[in-house]
C-alpha cells in the first residue's frame, strides 16, 4: 500500500497547500523513503532556501532531520516536534493504515518561540559564510509549541478522515 492509494497526488498537494496557508510552514508529504510525493515547494524564509540549495545542507540538515523524526513518529505512532540542526522547527506526523507505515506529513521552517538559528553549525555543514547565515536568518517567523501541537492534531484528524474514507470505499468495492 502507498500514500497514493489513499489519495491522488493532486489531493495530497492540496493538503500541503492548506497546511502552509494555515501555519506558514513548509508542508510536504513524504513516502517511506523520505521522498516527497508532490512537486510542491515553499520555503518560509531565505535561510531554508539557501540551505536546501547546497548538497550538504539538503543531505545533512534537512534529510537527516526528516528521517530521524519520521522514524520517531513511526515508532511512537504520534506526531513529533523537534528542531533541525539549523535550529528551525520540524513537525512530522506518521501516516499509518492498519499498522502499516506509509509515510509522513512534515512541516518545517520557522523558529520555536524561544528558538534561534545555529549560525555556526549551518556554516560548518553548508559552508555558507556565517555572516551570510546571520543575514538570511533575520526576520524568520516564530511559532509556539502549542500552535505546533494544534497543527499536529489537525493533521492527524485529517489523516484519520482520509483513512476512514479509504476504508469505506474499499469496503464498498468488495
Amino acid at each position: 500500500m502507498e500514500l497514493t492509494d489513499l489519495l491522488p497526488v493532486e489531493k495530497w498537494k492540496e493538503f500541503e497547500l492548506e497546511l502552509t496557508e494555515r501555519s506558514g510552514l513548509s508542508a510536504n508529504i513524504f513516502d517511506t523513503d523520505g521522498i516527497r510525493i508532490t512537486d510542491y515547494h515553499f520555503w518560509p524564509n531565505a535561510l531554508c532556501t539557501a540551505v536546501k540549495d547546497t548538497d550538504k545542507g539538503q543531505a545533512f540538515i534537512c534529510a537527516v532531520a526528516h528521517m530521524n523524526l519520521a522514524a520517531m513518529a513511526k515508532q511512537s505512532g504520534e506526531h513529533v516536534i523537534e528542531e533541525c540542526d539549523a535550529g528551525l522547527v520540524k513537525l512530522v506526523v506518521p501516516v499509518t493504515v492498519d499498522g502499516e507505515f506509509l509515510g509522513a506529513v512534515g512541516a518545517c521552517g520557522l523558529l520555536l518561540d524561544d528558538g534561534e538559528v545555529d549560525d555556526f553549525l549551518v556554516n560548518k555543514i553548508t559552508e555558507i559564510d556565517e555572516e551570510t547565515v546571520v543575514k538570511l536568518s533575520e526576520g524568520i517567523d516564530a511559532i509556539s509549541e502549542a500552535d505546533l501541537k494544534a497543527l499536529g492534531d489537525f493533521i492527524q484528524k485529517r489523516l484519520d478522515a482520509i483513512i476512514s474514507d479509504y476504508r469505506s470505499q474499499r469496503n464498498t468495492n468488495q
